[in-house]
């Protein structure tokens, strides 16, 4: 499918700052003033998420996600509209056109297969000598027959596909130009033909393929194989983490019927600060200001929130309320927390290795965590019985603790911490469990996933205590979507 060209007509603003001009692969494009869009128009009468761009190769839809300015087209304001090659819109007071590109034609999956047939036909002349030439000199050779390979069947034009040949057969194939991408947060491979992306909390097709099933078998085992981690039919489904950080999880048959399936969480490289949480909308300043002084005031705290909601950099940036001469311990499953203060030390668990041995566990680390003479306890998530060591910590002198979990209200994370103290194996009565979580816990805060993407924290909340059997929890903050801002609901404990 064509690329289009989207540009800025009238209005004295730069996409990201710095570009008057942008490219538009097929697939959904975010455009807003917030910088976690795709499309960042920093303009004032532009609102933090204002429209969702689908570019199909043949027309744009634009659609406003509930706009200050709104939407034109046609002299009208719309709620969406479908424009043409060689039509102008307008977002707030910019005026943009969209247009088909002069970019050179796309690498095709099948001329893709063509070169990686001939590249393996060409190693298989050279077994004998290859299997004696060190990694470095062997990627040397590769490099060397894909440019003879590609001068052959495209002649000039060859050098512009180089570098995409080269990901599929060194590198990690159409996920690198993806990682590199900092627009992208989350990275879902669905069989080799349907890669879907997250753009500003919303999901699209990339317009990427694999070569084949076995491609994206070959790029899995490129990921897990260096960190002593293997996927076969035995072990088909397998966790690991990239060189940045970013977490993968795999998943092949028999265990998916649609073959291999590949899910990455990007790690972020810029790292959030509390203003950020201002300045997104993500939170007012007064919730900004209570969390704060219920940190620094050694509040021990839970995140609530579902599975990409945010949790984890909303913890980071708790986190960093922390005071600078406290000794804090983070316990995660896979690293994602980055601590700035002077005495930190990061706990990661290890899961079993190919024998099924060695494996150390969030719990584990949790309870040898209270021999390391902690100040303060981070656990990026209590999914299980490490819940029930969380809690006695923080009952017994270890306040300001800090942990995440799923739920969706803070009522809800309440009976989930109920659920995961059970799993600990310990036969606790439910109202002795109740008692341990009012007394050890102070606040709840919900994180959420909106439906135009934006991540906000929607409920704010103390945990009062107990009535007969029912433990109290009472809504401090709240965001009133409807009217779409903060409440201020009463006073500090």
């Amino acid at each position: 499918m064509a690329t289009a060209v989207l540009a800025v007509r009238a209005g004295n603003v730069l996409f990201n700052g710095r570009e008057a001009t942008v490219s538009l692969l097929p697939g959904v494009h975010a455009l807003g003033r917030d910088p976690d869009n795709e499309l960042v128009l920093p303009h004032p009468t532009v609102s933090a998420n204002h429209a969702r761009l689908h570019w199909d190769g043949a027309i744009l839809i634009v659609t406003d996600l509930g706009s200050t300015n709104g939407l034109w087209y046609g002299g009208e304001r719309r709620e969406h509209c479908g424009v043409r090659p060689d039509e102008d819109f307008r977002i707030g007071d910019i005026v943009l056109r969209v247009s088909l590109s002069s970019l050179p034609p796309v690498f095709s999956a099948e001329e893709r297969r063509n070169v990686h047939l001939d590249l393996l036909e060409r190693m298989n002349r050279n077994r004998v000598q290859l299997t004696s030439l060190s990694q470095e000199r062997l990627e040397e050779l590769t490099r060397g027959h894909l440019k003879e390979i590609l001068a052959e069947r495209f002649g000039e034009r060859g050098s512009e596909y180089f570098k995409e040949a080269v990901n599929d057969v060194l590198g990690l194939g159409p996920l690198e130009p993806l990682l590199a991408d900092s627009t992208v947060s989350e990275i879902m491979v669905n069989g080799p033909d349907r890669i879907f992306v997250e753009r500003a909390g919303m999901l699209c097709l990339s317009g990427l393929t694999f070569l084949s099933g076995q491609h994206v078998r070959d790029i899995i085992e490129r990921i897990v194989t260096p960190l002593g981690r293997r996927i076969d039919e035995s072990t088909p489904l397998v966790d690991a983490r990239l060189k940045d950080g970013s977490r993968v999880n795999a998943v092949i048959p028999p265990l998916s019927l649609i073959g291999p399936v590949l899910t990455i969480r990007k790690f972020s490289r810029h790292q959030l600060l509390p203003d950020d949480l201002i300045r997104f909308g993500s939170a007012s300043p007064a919730m900004v200001d209570y969390l704060r002084q219920a940190v620094v005031g050694r509040k021990n705290i839970i995140v609530s929130g579902g599975t990409g909601s945010g949790k984890t950099t909303l913890l980071n940036i708790l986190s960093s309320f922390i005071p600078n001469d406290e000794r804090i311990i983070t316990i995660e499953d896979a690293a994602e927390l980055k601590l700035d203060q002077a005495h930190v030390v990061s706990l990661e668990a290890r899961p079993p290795n190919v024998e099924g041995k060695g494996e150390v566990t969030i719990r584990e680390l949790v309870r040898n965590s209270l021999r390391m003479r902690p100040d303060r306890i981070v656990v990026g998530e209590c999914r299980g019985g490490e819940a029930l060591d969380m809690l006695q910590a923080m009952n017994t002198g270890h306040d300001g603790s800090l942990t995440t979990g799923h739920a969706n209200s803070p009522a809800d994370m309440v009976r989930r911490l109920e659920t995961m103290v059970l799993l600990s194996g310990v036969d606790l009565p439910v109202k002795a469990i109740r008692e341990q979580i009012v007394s050890a816990v102070d606040v709840i805060v919900q994180q959420a996933r909106l439906p135009g993407g934006a991540r906000k924290i929607v409920s704010l909340s103390e945990v009062k205590g107990m009535e007969g059997e029912s433990v109290i929890v009472k809504e401090r903050f709240r965001y009133d979507l409807d009217i779409g801002e903060f409440i201020d609901l009463g006073k500090d404990v």
